[in-house]
């Protein structure tokens, strides 16, 4: 997998499956400590999804056979010791709404019907939950706050970036848990890169507005009226100015339309591709 010049900042771990198949995953070297949950990104690899949905494509919307998605996410469930009863998915709109959940959302999205919708962002400290969200350029972030032993995960777009999902998710997780921000781990996901990342001047407008003096920090002018956009750099700052402390916040280094063999990628395939997903769950308690 191509990466961006920086250390290590994710690592690559094969599960083997009880049907001998073999489950890739992503997971980060900051989050590898904390051994009271459990995080993943998922790549296009390990599932039995087909075409352009191979192979493993979480999304039921986008024309695959549900039956290979739900294999694909047993497959998932197997590898990271979550019953699917104990998912609980976005309803993802490009909104800054972020959900408190507990054991009575549990299975919600995969097993049971969402109640809820616009919802781009989970949080909860209910043991036995994993968080589900989705992807295929856009930004996924993860909060894990270590002293309370709570968990947060959110979508976030250009609008959601530009909204403030990231600070909208430390917000809602102190009022919810009390979390101090100079306590939480977070991370910043694989998704589109700023050299793959080409946007008109409307947007770019967006967040010129949003960022002030920093605009150059994440905005490098391309050709005519077009600029390329840092979401990576974007979401550090947002997260920085929540009060995250900056050691405490990983960003990838692993772009989606750069490696759009392994990652699912809208911009690189013209929207004709399945879905990655982003996983954080705290272990009931005993384990799994």
């Amino acid at each position: 997998m191509k990466t961006k010049d920086r250390q290590t900042v994710l690592r690559e771990k094969t599960y083997t499956l009880n049907n001998a198949a073999e489950l890739p995953l992503l997971e980060f070297a900051l989050l590898e400590g904390q051994t009271w949950i459990r995080h993943a990104f998922t790549t296009r690899r390990g599932g039995v999804s087909r075409g352009e949905f191979s192979s493993l494509n979480l999304s039921f919307t986008r024309g695959d056979r549900e039956e290979d998605v739900r294999e694909n996410y047993r497959r998932v469930s197997e590898a990271l010791g979550f019953p699917l009863s104990a998912f609980v998915t976005t309803d993802q709109t490009h909104t800054t709404n972020v959900r408190l959940v507990d054991e009575k959302d549990a299975g919600k999205g995969l097993t049971s019907p969402r109640d809820y919708s616009g919802v781009d962002g989970l949080i909860t400290d209910t043991p036995g939950l994993l968080l589900a969200t989705f992807y295929a350029d856009c930004v996924p972030l993860y909060f894990v706050d270590k002293k309370h032993r709570a968990v947060g995960l959110s979508h976030s777009g250009w609008r959601g970036t530009a909204d403030g999902m990231g600070r909208k998710t430390v917000e809602k997780m102190t009022e919810a848990f009390g979390t101090n921000p100079e306590d939480l781990l977070c991370a910043v996901g694989p998704s589109i890169c700023q050299d793959c990342y080409e946007v008109g001047e409307e947007v770019a407008d967006v967040f010129a507005a949003r960022f002030g003096r920093r605009t150059g920090e994440i905005l490098r002018h391309g050709k005519k009226e077009k600029y390329f956009l840092d979401l990576w750099q974007a979401n550090r700052i947002m997260l920085e100015e929540a009060g995250v402390r900056p050691e405490h916040i990983a960003v990838t280094n692993i772009c989606t339309a750069c490696n759009a063999d392994v990652l699912f990628s809208h911009r690189a395939s013209g929207g004709r591709r399945g879905n990655l997903g982003a996983f954080l769950g705290i272990l009931p308690e005993g384990g799994v």
